[in-house]
């Protein structure tokens, strides 16, 4: 699908009540040594002045910034981040959460490495952190093991990329990079509607699709550290059980039906259900501390409420069975921990017995001592 916008760079902003940081994320773009580009605002049905304060910035962009407005609440960024880029005409996408900022030359870096090597994705191994009222300045260094120190196209064969998925190699974060805009059409990658991990799915998609995947050492991008973030909130372990469950049983379908399209996950199974498990294993061991704090009744009320309607005909057995495996969870747990009790028991036992057979040859040496004296001396 040919780019006839002209428009070389879309940015993407999913927005919900950010009052406090989106003048401040709008002006990083106002900034920007490359002009080129519009700016698509999201709205997620805000409750406070955050699209008055975007509407007061149509006029400096010179009719480059719209607002548009999903018609109700998702509660997640997913949804509108999907809205932006059906609205989109650039070339390449990028996405600016709407409590961060860019540097001032980062759409100018990221479209020129884009062009130079005709890269599908540009993705940046590292980026900036502020603390959330601006201060604190410095690198994040994630990842730090996996840093390019130049720009480096990944292997495109799966068997290569696959394993590197699961190990992280990969930033997941959407506004690490910069997408060819044709890619996600011509592939449908788009957002799963799940609450967290939305980006992940999405990664997974650009690193199954993208021929040229090129991953750079430059940092464009200051991400704030935000108290009042979806994932930073506090909440109880029913809360805690439903978050993480989003992305565990809504997450892993929209990841199995990308690999579903893909010859290569037809032809290599294990390296389908590899991912599946990989992903199912982190979210479960952020998921199972919560679990242990109800009962097997209350974790099985809260699945079949909350997501029975997605299990349809099996909504109980679906729901037992996740009571059940937390039960087998909790029995295992218990039972490690008695081990481990046990084991330091044990431990600390041999340890007694090897400080007393110290003495004890200690003791013998002394009697050795005295008696080789005594005998020298008659």
């Amino acid at each position: 699908m040919e780019n006839l916008s002209g428009i070389p760079v879309s940015v993407i902003i999913p927005l919900y009540n950010a009052e406090k940081f989106i003048g401040e994320a709008l002006d990083s773009l106002l900034a920007q040594t490359f002009k080129n580009f519009e700016v698509i605002v999201v709205d997620d049905c805000s409750t406070d002045s955050s699209c008055a304060i975007v509407e007061s910035y149509k006029e400096k962009f010179s009719g480059r910034l719209i607002l548009v407005h999903m018609e109700e609440n998702t509660g997640s960024g997913a949804m509108p981040k999907n809205k932006g880029l059906m609205m989109s005409r650039g070339e390449y996408v990028a996405f600016l959460d709407d409590d961060d900022l860019y540097t001032k030359s980062a759409l100018e870096e990221l479209y020129t490495l884009a062009k130079k090597y005709d890269a599908d994705v540009v993705q940046c191994d590292n980026n900036y952190r502020i603390q959330e009222d601006g201060t604190g300045f410095r690198e994040a260094l994630p990842h730090k093991d996996y840093f390019v120190d130049k720009p480096t196209f990944e292997s495109d064969n799966l068997v290569e990329r696959v394993p590197k998925i699961i190990k992280r190699q990969y930033r997941v974060e959407q506004w690490t990079k910069l997408v060819r805009r044709n890619l996600i059409f011509e592939h449908e990658i788009f957002f799963p509607n799940t609450r967290p991990s939305d980006d992940v799915v999405w990664t997974c998609g650009l690193a199954f699709y993208a021929k040229r995947y090129l991953r750079v050492p430059n940092k464009v991008y200051i991400q704030r550290s935000n108290s009042s973030s979806i994932t930073r909130v506090q909440k109880t372990p029913r809360q805690t059980i439903n978050f993480w469950l989003n992305p565990m049983l809504l997450g892993l379908k929209s990841l199995d039906n990308f690999m579903s399209k893909i010859k290569f996950f037809k032809a290599n199974p294990q390296y389908r259900y590899a991912l599946l498990e990989n992903r199912f294993i982190r979210i479960f061991g952020v998921l199972l501390p919560a679990s242990f704090k109800l009962n097997p009744f209350e974790v099985y009320d809260t699945i079949k409420q909350e997501y029975g309607k997605h299990f349809g005909d099996n909504d109980v057995l679906i729901s037992a069975l996740c009571s059940f495996v937390n039960t087998m969870q909790r029995i295992n747990a218990v039972n490690n921990q008695r081990m481990q009790q046990l084991a330091a028991q044990a431990n600390g036992t041999i340890k007694q017995l090897q400080e007393s057979a110290a003495k004890d040859k200690a003791r013998i040496a002394e009697l050795e001592a005295e008696i080789k004296r005594l005998q020298s001396n008659t």
